[in-house]
């Protein structure tokens, strides 16, 4: 076949970028901050990921909640309290894992390989299951009267930001992560004041203060 004959086969489309534009902008701003925080003591970061890992924060409370109701209970109670966090860490294990295998975000590149993945869905990057876990139980506490607020939220904050210090996840991923854990709490909160009105502290007039200060902390975070 002459060249002047010859044909060139059409390229193969490039493969969609999950999220869009917007997700390589993310991947961009990301790669951005994980290299100009290098510096941070990784150790440090590792600690805030352990204080994060669902590995800790599942079984845990579920224990507790189960010696509560156990007949070794002087009381006999269960309490409530632990009741609402833990259904509210289960609808965050079903919600992130559900959310992950639709949208099916790669994790970044220069993710280290020390990271350890409990279930297939742990591959993928969008929502940090860290970020929601870390809100949901700080605005869950907050919301049922516990003090300070501010340590609450700057736990979760640092927590959120360690994943991406961290590389293991984009800013999106921490942020929609976030954003779902205060969402969880709040429907944690209902749960709560359904089962026990009297466990919840906050009071209706504090509610609206409340939600502007998670507010601000999201804001903040961003």
């Amino acid at each position: 076949m002459s060249p002047a004959t010859a044909t060139t086969s059409p390229s193969a489309p490039a493969k969609p970028t999950p999220l869009g534009g917007v997700g390589r902008l993310d991947a961009a701003v990301s790669l951005r901050l994980h290299s100009l925080f290098l510096p941070v003591p990784r150790l440090l970061l590792k600690a805030l990921e352990v204080a994060g890992d669902g590995r800790i924060w599942l079984p845990v409370p579920i224990s507790l909640l189960l010696l509560s109701a156990s007949p070794a209970n002087a009381s006999g109670a269960v309490s409530p309290l632990l009741a609402g966090l833990v259904a509210g860490l289960v609808l965050d294990l079903v919600l992130v894992g559900l959310v992950k295998v639709v949208v099916r975000r790669p994790r970044p590149a220069y993710n280290a390989k020390d990271m350890y993945v409990a279930v297939a869905a742990d591959h993928w990057s969008f929502p940090s299951g860290h970020s929601s876990r870390a809100f949901l139980v700080a605005a869950f506490l907050a919301g049922s009267g516990f003090r300070p607020r501010e340590a609450l939220f700057l736990w979760a904050a640092a927590t959120s930001a360690s994943r991406v210090l961290l590389g293991r996840h984009y800013v999106l991923d921490v942020v929609a992560g976030a954003c779902l854990g205060v969402f969880e709490a709040w429907l944690s909160n209902l749960f709560l004041r359904f089962i026990a009105p009297d466990t919840v502290r906050i009071t209706k007039d504090e509610e609206l203060t409340f939600l502007q200060f998670t507010a601000k902390g999201l804001l903040i975070k961003l």
